[in-house]
């Protein structure tokens, strides 16, 4: 499972996040997770409550925002969605398209930090 390895990175990346910020720690944990990234949302979220533990992050809460495959058609300047399994035609004039314009993505967007008792 690749995922707790992903998991781990994410956990790693918000307590630096959060230490630069003077944090305590981490209350929640916003990712954007593309259609093609080879992620399983579901799989994620079980990885972070194991990768979390004993961390700044072991209250955090992992929010997964999937993000849908869309390509870009040069032909007919047509945007679609290339779906699962994904299917780089162009609906509109039957042609390849060859630009991906998202679906790859898997990047932390947001770090919610618990601020430190003053």
């Amino acid at each position: 499972m690749h995922e707790l390895s992903i998991a781990t990175a994410i956990v790693e990346q918000a307590e630096e996040i959060a230490r630069a910020d003077g944090a305590d720690g981490v209350s929640a944990v916003t990712v954007r997770v593309g259609e093609l990234a080879g992620v399983v949302p579901d799989a994620l979220r079980f990885a972070f409550e194991m990768a979390r533990d004993g961390t700044a992050l072991s209250g955090a809460r992992l929010v997964v925002e999937q993000v849908t495959a869309r390509a870009w058609c040069g032909g007919c300047a047509e945007e679609f969605a290339v779906g699962m399994p994904p299917f780089f035609w162009c609906p509109r004039c039957d042609r390849p398209s060859q630009e991906l314009r998202s679906g790859r993505e898997l990047e932390i967007t947001e770090v919610e930090a618990v601020p430190a008792p003053r």
